[in-house]
């Protein structure tokens, strides 16, 4: 599944240069993650990296977007153009 990012977000600015898939990006009040290019570092690394760098903790699993560890592999080989 997807990740999303919490109202609990402090704005510090360290997870969206760490996301390979360039999923993260300012919001109105806080950064946001794309669902749909969002593979949780999946094909990239073996944790979300933005889950890793996170001060807070305010990346959990988004409920309204879940996906098998296949088709987030599915979506990286789209994404990079690797299929």
């Amino acid at each position: 599944m997807a990740l999303m990012i919490t109202d609990e977000c402090i704005n510090c600015d360290v997870c969206e240069p760490e996301c390979p898939n360039e999923a993260i990006s300012p919001g109105d009040e806080i950064y946001v993650i794309d669902p749909d290019l969002c593979t949780e570092c999946v094909g990239h690394y073996e944790t979300s990296q933005c889950v890793e760098v996170c001060p807070v903790d305010c990346i959990p699993h988004d409920p309204d977007h879940v996906e098998s560890h296949d088709e987030l592999m599915e979506k990286y080989l789209i994404l990079t153009g690797k299929k």
